[in-house]
């Protein structure tokens, strides 16, 4: 059985930074595609950005050049580096992995709160 484990979450302040980090318990990083999806209160969850097994990147227009998916095959994991974060960045932000045919992975989530 696949987990995925979110961290890196927390509070910072509009216009800074945060790093979240996804690590599979299983060496899926390096042939699902893997993504990061959100979900703010009283909303729909949202994908924020995918990373696919080739290294091909998409992003939300919401979160283009501010935000960059990233992955490492050795440790399996797979990061979101967060910058010029904005109060409606507020959200659970869910690690995903899923391949055609194949069973979808996700990662229980870790809360970002963009305040001051």
């Amino acid at each position: 059985q696949v987990q995925l484990v979110e961290s890196g979450g927390g509070l910072v302040q509009p216009g800074g930074s945060l790093r979240l980090s996804c690590t599979a318990s299983g060496s899926i990083v390096r042939v699902y595609r893997m993504g990061w999806y959100r979900q703010a209160p009283g909303k729909q969850r949202e994908l924020v950005a995918h990373i696919t097994s080739g290294g091909s990147t998409n992003y939300a227009a919401s979160v283009k050049g501010r935000f960059t998916i990233s992955r490492n095959n050795t440790n399996n994991t797979v990061y979101l580096q967060m910058n010029s974060l904005k109060p409606e960045d507020t959200a659970v932000y869910y690690c995903n992995a899923d391949r055609p045919l194949a069973k979808t992975y996700w990662g229980q989530g870790t809360q970002v709160t963009v305040s001051s």
